[in-house]
């Protein structure tokens, strides 16, 4: 642990000291039916970025449990968006974590999953042309796909003229992707929460006042409220908090 910000869980209450990284991925458990987790970061006033990124709210505690989750995951589910703007590199796990997973027995490597309703998507990007894992992208009817694009990712249409999210995770456990990890954006998530899809949310609050003009971590229209269970609450040193809900049903 030397170096590191220390990780401890305070709820439920649990004897030792801080978590390594094994011990916090065993606080995340892979479910035992096909579920999707949402994974987001916000500061104390709700604030889904700082500076228009959220970058500016995750520290070391939140990146390890991110790297955590990705490794769990049979899928990265992520909006064309976010992809763009957070720049998102190759989905390439390191030699631990490819270690972890196949001692699991998993692939290498997960896959990722991009939701583009208009197919405004580079296929030159290093998520696409670096991927380890061919991607796909789940899209509509409707969206005319840039030149080169099915070169690097298949490309799955559902809906007619707008993605229909629960139709396209359907594919994705037919072909064994069952443990969904999303990381937004807001109106991916929000749309997701919309057609009652979000089985798990894990919520990194850090430490931080951002202010006005950052948007929360979800858009969209509004929809029914949902209740949820927390599951477990870890601490960091720094004052950041690691919050996992389920589902209550």
């Amino acid at each position: 642990m030397t170096g590191r910000t220390a990780i401890t869980r305070v709820w439920p209450p649990a004897t030792g000291g801080p978590l390594d990284d094994a011990a916090i991925a065993d606080c995340y458990p892979r479910a035992g039916q096909p579920s999707l987790r949402v994974n987001f970061v916000t500061s104390i006033d709700g604030a889904v970025s700082v500076d228009g990124y959220s970058a500016g709210l995750s520290g070391e505690p939140d990146k390890r449990v991110f790297g955590a989750l990705r490794m769990l995951c049979d899928a990265l589910l992520v909006a064309a968006g976010t992809l763009r703007h957070e720049a998102y590199r190759a989905l390439r796990m390191d030699a631990r974590r490819r270690a972890w997973r196949q001692a699991h027995g998993l692939p290498d490597h997960p896959t990722l999953v991009v939701v583009s309703g208009s197919l405004d998507l580079d296929p030159a990007l290093a998520a696409f042309a670096d991927a380890p894992v061919r991607p796909l992208v789940l899209t509509h009817g409707g969206a005319t796909a840039p030149p080169g694009l099915d070169s690097v990712a298949d490309l799955l249409r559902f809906g007619t003229d707008r993605v229909d999210l629960a139709a396209g995770l359907a594919e994705l456990r037919r072909r064994g992707l069952g443990q969904v990890l999303c990381e937004g954006g807001p109106h991916l998530f929000g749309a997701l929460t919309a057609a009652d899809l979000v089985d798990e949310v894990c919520l990194t609050v850090a430490p931080l006042l951002a202010g006005a003009g950052a948007s929360r971590i979800t858009a969209g229209p509004p929809g029914m409220p949902r209740t949820m269970r927390l599951r477990h609450t870890l601490a960091a040193a720094d004052g950041t908090l690691m919050l996992r809900y389920a589902r209550t049903d």
